[in-house]
């Protein structure tokens, strides 16, 4: 009964919809021939008002120029003959505008006129010298046998065509009125029999809409703002510094951009748990808000940063000032769950157009005076290139980083991956390198930090573009390799990451599977709904997930049994001590036995020597890199180590 009453209710549904469908194409139909067809009558009876205007204008024009040759005769002079040119003017416009707008028969009538017409002026300009000589009889002659005949020919033909086109016009408006009248009684009949189906697809489609529009703005919301506090995230941020950079150069008037940390913010999240971090951030982002105007920007960057935007400030020092209201705001008490909880925050300060000439160069100035007060314990620092006394080689490689991407300066190094048992090469891990042209090769650990803080990680994309790129290369001489790339924090919590990951997989045409993108523990924790949204996206195109030295940062098991994470890499600094240090051995066995137990691959980094890897393989461990197996070397080296393989297996 319940089927028959389900394929009943199918049935009518089916039904419903081809009727919808049918009336729907009736009621477009009849539209469509409505529309066309008024405005077919429209256009003609407009094209013929106007044609018929423009010969009334010719008779009016014929009409004048008889008067003014007949005034011209008894009251001769220059006004009267100007105003006689004008109207011999008048009536060749009228007639060009007869000829744009009529068919090919007012064309050749036209063509007609104007030659008789051009013989009319012909013999009214010897009949006005004649006025002027004074010499009557041969005005006449000249009247009665050349002016007189054109003029009656001409103004015949001119009042024949005007009278016609008038009568043409006339019936066109009237075809016009009828076809009107018929689409109104048309109208209401054919959609009055649509009305009831189209009611119910208005309601279906405007809920949908609705929905849609809903779901759009909830997208857009998130997209440019933060999940947890609401607050503008970077990508707004950076939109609407653009916005005050371009106001402050229109007005002159400077703008200014603070970057905030929270300086304990970490003791509260370890201690108490990420209810009171989350609900400590969203009071912070409260109070902040509170202290300013509602032309400012308060956005959360990630994390426990946060930055402020203030636009037309008057001065540096009126920027400072604001800034120290911040920071009066931050050092009261938060109160959370009964719980109160004390912060402190380091706030950098730059300002435009001193410190930056545009919002990335703006954001690193005052990431730059924000970690100067953290490391002087300043609370407040206003940007200066000086103002980096401990770390004069951090600031230069900071003014030379973005230089060295553009010059193309950044290598890569990758390190082999081994199967811990049959020593098989599983892959390889990219390394960056920064090729420098007076301090040589600089490890990752000296410029990285940089460029996660000063906005320029984005840039750095074309890392993984040449890791895929020399993946594809190892693929096509026969050694298919996984290539494991670092993501940075803002890469991750990036919603446009995955984009860019489609895109460099089928550009280089590498096979998802053959990417391993790792991040740490603390990536993941910075912001968990965005992570699991990109690693989400990026699990269902195929590529791996691995967490990163893992053991060293604060992880939650919750997130990583709910995380799309397909391999653990246990931190070199467990793995190196594990033969002399009891506890980092526990550490990496619990390690391996987690890993497994979640179904996930486990490879152990810092493999120095043999009997950490016989350890490592006697645990369960599925992979090993390390300089044991080969330090980080360029492509080219590897090419060759791989060639030796295996014939040249290392033995445990």
């Amino acid at each position: 009964m319940d089927r028959e009453r389900w394929s009943r209710s199918r049935a009518g549904t089916r039904a419903a919809t081809a009727g919808l469908a049918a009336v729907l194409v009736l009621l477009t139909g009849f539209a469509l021939w409505a529309a066309f067809s008024t405005n077919r009558a429209a256009r003609q009876a407009d094209r013929l008002s106007q044609l018929s205007d423009s010969y009334q204008q010719a008779r009016f024009a014929v009409g004048a120029e008889e008067s003014l040759e007949r005034k011209y005769r008894l009251e001769p002079g220059a006004e009267v003959r100007a105003k006689f040119d004008g109207a011999a003017g008048s009536l060749l416009a009228a007639l060009n505008e007869v000829q744009r707008r009529g068919d090919v028969q007012d064309q050749a009538l036209v063509a007609q006129i104007e030659a008789q017409h051009a013989r009319y002026l012909d013999g009214i300009q010897r009949m006005f010298a004649a006025v002027d000589a004074g010499d009557d009889k041969r005005v006449l002659a000249i009247d009665g046998g050349e002016t007189e005949p054109a003029f009656a020919a001409i103004e015949a033909q001119v009042n024949t065509a005007a009278d016609a086109r008038h009568a043409q016009a006339l019936a066109a408006l009237r075809a016009l009125r009828s076809t009107e009248a018929i689409v109104l009684v048309a109208t209401p009949i054919a959609f009055t029999a649509g009305l009831g189906l189209l009611v119910v697809f208005w309601v279906l489609v405007v809920g949908y809409q609705r929905r849609t529009e809903r779901q759009a703005a909830e997208n857009q919301h998130q997209a440019l703002h933060d999940g947890l506090t609401g607050l503008p995230n970077r990508t707004l941020l950076r939109d609407r510094t653009g916005q005050a950079i371009r106001q402050a150069d229109r007005e002159l008037v400077p703008a200014a951009l603070l970057l905030i940390d929270l300086d304990r913010f970490k003791e509260v999240n370890d201690t108490l748990g990420h209810h009171y971090g989350d609900q400590l951030l969203i009071q912070v982002g409260e109070r902040l808000q509170a202290v300013l105007r509602e032309v400012d920007t308060v956005a959360r960057l990630g994390g426990d940063e946060f930055a402020v935007l203030l636009p037309k400030i008057a001065t540096a020092e009126g920027a400072v000032v604001v800034a120290k209201k911040l920071q009066a705001a931050l050092e009261e008490p938060f109160t959370i769950d009964d719980l109160t909880l004390d912060v402190e925050a380091s706030i950098g300060l730059a300002l435009y157009p001193d410190h930056g000439n545009d919002p990335d160069e703006l954001l690193q100035r005052a990431d730059i005076a924000m970690y100067a007060a953290k490391d002087t314990h300043a609370e407040l620092v206003l940007f200066d290139p000086k103002l980096d006394q401990h770390s004069p080689r951090r600031l230069a490689l900071l003014g030379e980083l973005r230089r060295a991407i553009e010059n193309q300066q950044l290598v890569l190094h990758y390190q082999p991956i081994i199967d811990a048992q049959t020593s098989n090469v599983l892959g390889v891990e990219a390394l960056v390198r920064w090729q420098h042209p007076e301090h040589g090769l600089l490890p990752p650990g000296e410029f990285i930090p940089l460029a996660e803080r000063t906005g320029l990680i984005t840039p750095l994309t074309h890392v993984l573009k040449a890791a895929l790129q020399q993946c594809r290369q190892w693929c096509q001489a026969g050694h298919e390799l996984a290539v494991a790339v670092n993501v940075s924090a803002r890469r991750l919590l990036d919603l446009s990451f995955p984009d860019e990951v489609a895109g460099l997989l089928a550009t280089w045409e590498v096979p998802a599977r053959l990417l391993v993108v790792e991040i740490t523990e603390s990536t993941i924790m910075a912001d968990p709904t965005h992570a699991l949204e990109v690693l989400g996206r990026l699990d269902k195109m195929g590529v791996q997930v691995a967490i990163d030295d893992f053991g060293t940062g604060y992880s939650s098991l919750a997130h990583l049994k709910s995380l799309p994470v397909h391999e653990l890499k246990i931190d070199r600094s467990f793995v190196s001590q594990m033969t002399s240090s009891a506890s980092d051995a526990v550490i990496v066995r619990t390690t391996i036995d987690l890993g497994r137990n979640l179904g996930l691959r486990v490879v152990a980094e810092g493999v120095e020597d043999a009997i950490t890897w016989q350890e490592l393989d006697a645990l369960g461990c599925n992979a090993i890199q390390g300089y044991y197996v080969s330090r980080p070397i360029p492509a080219e080296d590897l090419t060759s180590w791989l060639d030796q393989q295996p014939a040249a297996t290392l033995t445990k």
